[in-house]
């Protein structure tokens, strides 16, 4: 067998394949002689049917097979062992005089190579790398929340202000019948707070859904639909009252800071109000970072510039897919993915330039710590390392789970090298004005 490369140019080359009789011969005689043993032919005993015949009936589509399986293997080999980094899957070329009786057999694959580029990290623009921070209004605001979720009810004989009020909504028509609580001090309407007012158990109120609420989003949990069908919904439903509260907010004590953070982890209201800016700016520092991730990845495509074999990548998208596309369709498949493909190019640059490496056992510990986070917030702050290693050892056993965590860690080291190399400007941002400045 004999492997060649011709160069069309910088992103184009194609591999010349020479197979001789030599290379298969052995193989497919092998294959016949046990089909041989096997054939059940009508007027032959088992085993004992001409070669001629098994080879008449059998032997091109063992070639074939055969001359495939050489082709694949020793082509991902001289791939490998020539170093060159193709995009996409060699395309075997059309040859219209074709003959598998001959001698030798020729074949030519096209071949699309990434383009040569540099990557260079420290740019000449600086890239906003937003520092968010809980201000004293976030702060106060959860302190109130904390006291509100762990006070105490209250029972009240009539609707007064920023009570709570339970009962259950009726529209026939708009399939409506739910039971829900109000909390008057999300309500937006004034004539639904005035209707609310000085009602007892077992009062009805009718109340327009439209405009009824601060929030948009607690339409659909109050009154039980999609938040889809919430957000066009403007009909009026009956309200039956069944309970009245008012909530007596927690007092802010040393049994209540431990039964949030546990023993003396907090001891006094300005620990309390430190301890939630703390966990409030870690978490956003986890949205900085992604906006940051995703500013750098734009920067790059914009401003990396190199050229694509795309009549190649084209062609390779029109073949392959499970349904032959045409051209035009190729075309606009090849426009949709021209975008990821730059940043898959760029990424897998910076990720070699940069010898950055995924080792298991940090892979292992970063699954942990994920699992930790995630049973935090169901109440199990302290687990076992064994219980840990448990559940990771289980978790990585998923290769889904083990590519998508992969990519996060990937993510995570990226950001680190980043924040090291490229151009930044801090600016510091409160949480809102983070989310109207970034979201709009």
């Amino acid at each position: 067998m004999n492997i060649t490369k011709e160069q069309i140019d910088d992103l184009n080359a194609v591999v010349k394949v020479a197979i001789t009789k030599e290379d298969y011969q052995d193989k497919v005689d092998s294959i016949l002689s046990d089909y041989r043993k096997q054939a059940n032919v009508p007027g032959f005993r088992k085993g004992h049917v001409p070669m001629g015949l098994i080879k008449k009936q059998y032997g091109k589509a063992v070639l074939v097979d055969e001359v495939n399986k050489l082709l694949q293997d020793n082509l991902n080999k001289y791939l490998t062992e020539e170093k060159l980094d193709v995009l996409g899957n060699p395309l075997p070329k059309q040859q219209d005089n074709f003959d598998w009786d001959n001698e030798e057999l020729a074949f030519e694959f096209e071949l699309g190579l990434a383009p040569d580029f540099e990557v260079p990290l420290k740019t000449k623009k600086p890239i906003t790398h937003y520092k968010i921070v809980a201000d004293d209004k976030m702060v106060n605001e959860q302190v109130e929340r904390i006291q509100k979720q762990y006070g105490k009810l209250i029972s009240k004989d009539a609707v007064e202000k920023d009570n709570e009020v339970s009962g259950t909504f009726k529209n026939e028509e708009a399939e409506i019948d739910n039971k829900a609580t109000l909390e008057l001090d999300k309500i937006k309407s004034k004539k639904a707070l005035d209707a609310l007012k000085g009602k007892k158990v077992g009062d009805v109120v009718t109340l327009k859904s439209k405009g009824l609420f601060k929030e948009d989003y607690l339409l659909s949990s109050v009154f039980g639909v999609s938040q889809e069908k919430a957000a066009d919904l403007d009909v009026e439903a009956t309200f039956t009252i069944e309970e009245i509260n008012e909530r007596e907010p927690a007092t802010l004590d040393q049994e209540l800071f431990d039964k949030l953070f546990g023993k003396d982890e907090v001891k006094s209201e300005k620990d309390l109000k430190q301890r939630i800016k703390d966990d409030s700016e870690k978490q956003f520092e986890q949205q900085s970072d992604q906006k940051l991730l995703n500013d750098i990845t734009e920067y790059f495509i914009e401003n990396t510039k190199f050229e694509l074999p795309s009549e190649f990548l084209t062609k390779w998208i029109q073949t392959t897919g499970e349904n032959p596309l045409t051209e035009e369709e190729a075309n606009e498949e090849y426009e949709k993915s021209e975008k990821g493909l730059r940043y898959q190019l760029i990424e897998g640059k910076v990720i070699k330039d940069n010898d950055i490496q995924l080792q298991f056992d940090e892979l292992k510990e970063f699954a942990k710590g994920f699992i930790k986070s995630q049973m935090a917030q169901f109440g199990q702050l302290n687990p076992q390392e064994e219980e840990l290693d448990n559940i990771a050892a289980r978790v990585l056993g998923n290769q889904d789970e083990v590519k998508r965590l992969s990519e996060q860690l990937m993510s995570q080291k990226l950001i680190t090298l980043y924040k090291e190399k490229v151009n930044l400007k801090t600016k510091e941002v409160t949480y809102e004005n983070f989310v109207k400045e970034v979201y709009g």
